[in-house]
């Protein structure tokens, strides 16, 4: 009998959620999302030093073209883009997919902010001659986001829409035409777990796969080009329990458990044969789309809290950046796991918790090296390698 993983494979496309360069390098993934961790991660390996100095000295040169002085975050902010348009290079000559690069979360609000980094970094992956259908820009599911959204996809940038955990959210994407959305199924089973006290639910109750199974069938049903890619799994089941989605961004380990695993598997959804028919089409303006968030409490909880993670993501990787920026022009250096601990321990107690992460979840379980849910400032130093301990000079 053929693997789970292999019956899985013939109903949707698997991609690996990987952490770092390395990572895609061992996998060699369909697809692979440029997120802010993943630069950081990725900036740290000793092979990309060069790629990181380069992108200072470029964003150096291109600062002085605008002002006589350049403020030092000017240069930082675009070495990071740089970063993305260089790292992102590299992974599409390993995979067979596309990218899709995260945009800041910190500009969720500002759609014209949006569409100008997406255009920026597109002009360098077209001068590179890399096709438009292998590069996605990754924006946050606010309605601002979404406005951006729809005027990127009339340009021809293609898009993924993340951070999606309501239904007005999936509807409001679609109808701008997103490329593809990214409804996060362990965080949303996070919050009612937290609302109901229950400690688990059997896959086929679970509430963010019920979810994501309303958006595919909504979606499918209306004729959308949209695709769905569910991600942020907790357990295999879930993964299973969503066999036929579009696209599912399933864990490392989660998918060598799945190739070693020989059990028949059935398909939970089907673009033509989508159960619960009729299902009213929604109608959905800023007015309608800002009063449906106002009611839904989990999507707008988990929405401000994955906002907050990535912007703390965003701003852990200035500061790495920084670090090496200080290096090149005086010499100087910082305490630079200890700031980047500072950024994500919310609340001073000596511990980050998954909560307080709001991250990557790949990147928190490999920094949790002794898995008890919280990371420390010492996991975070070895986490950097044992060139960036806290004591050391930090070498990005």
């Amino acid at each position: 009998m053929p693997s789970l993983r292999e019956q899985l494979e013939r109903m949707s496309v698997l991609v690996a959620d990987c952490g770092d360069y390395r990572t895609v390098e061992r996998f060699r993934p369909r697809d692979v999302a440029v997120t802010a961790s993943f630069l950081s991660n990725s900036a740290q390996l000793p092979e990309h030093t060069v790629i990181v100095d380069e992108g200072l000295r470029w964003a150096t040169r291109a600062a002085a073209a605008t002002t006589d002085r350049p403020r030092a975050d000017r240069v930082v902010g675009l070495a990071i883009d740089w970063l993305a348009f260089q790292l992102g290079l590299k992974v599409l000559n390993v995979i067979p997919g596309r990218i899709s690069v995260e945009i800041d979360a910190r500009l969720a609000g500002n759609s014209p902010a949006i569409i100008e980094r997406s255009r920026w970094l597109l002009t360098h992956f077209d001068s590179a001659g890399i096709p438009r259908s292998r590069v996605l820009v990754r924006v946050p599911g606010t309605w601002e986001g979404i406005r951006a959204v729809e005027q990127l996809e009339r340009e021809g940038i293609h898009t993924a829409v993340t951070l999606v955990f309501g239904m007005h959210q999936a509807v409001a994407a679609a109808e701008a035409k997103a490329t593809v959305i990214t409804p996060l199924v362990g965080r949303i089973v996070d919050w009612h777990r937290k609302m109901s006290g229950a400690e688990s639910y059997p896959a086929s109750e679970d509430p963010g796969v019920s979810l994501v199974k309303r958006m595919y069938n909504y979606i499918k049903q209306h004729g959308y080009g949209t695709e769905v890619m569910a991600g942020s799994f907790r357990n295999v089941e879930e993964v299973t329990e969503l066999a036929g989605c579009d696209r599912l961004l399933v864990a490392p380990n989660f998918l060598a458990g799945l190739g070693m695993t020989d059990a028949p598997l059935a398909r939970r959804l089907h673009p033509q044969a989508v159960p619960g028919a009729n299902m009213p089409r929604i109608a959905i303006d800023e007015s309608s789309y800002r009063a449906q968030h106002a009611a839904d409490a989990m999507t707008r909880e988990k929405l401000a809290e994955g906002l907050h993670g990535f912007g703390r993501a965003a701003l852990a990787l200035e500061k790495q950046i920084g670090e090496r920026l200080d290096m090149m022009t005086d010499g100087k250096k910082r305490n630079l796991a200890r700031e980047i601990f500072e950024v994500f321990d919310l609340d001073a107690d000596g511990v980050i918790t998954r909560e307080e992460w709001g991250g990557a979840t790949a990147v928190f379980d490999a920094l949790d090296t002794d898995g008890d849910g919280r990371i420390t400032a010492d996991e975070v130093a070895v986490g950097l390698g044992s060139a960036f301990r806290l004591s050391e000079r930090i070498i990005l």
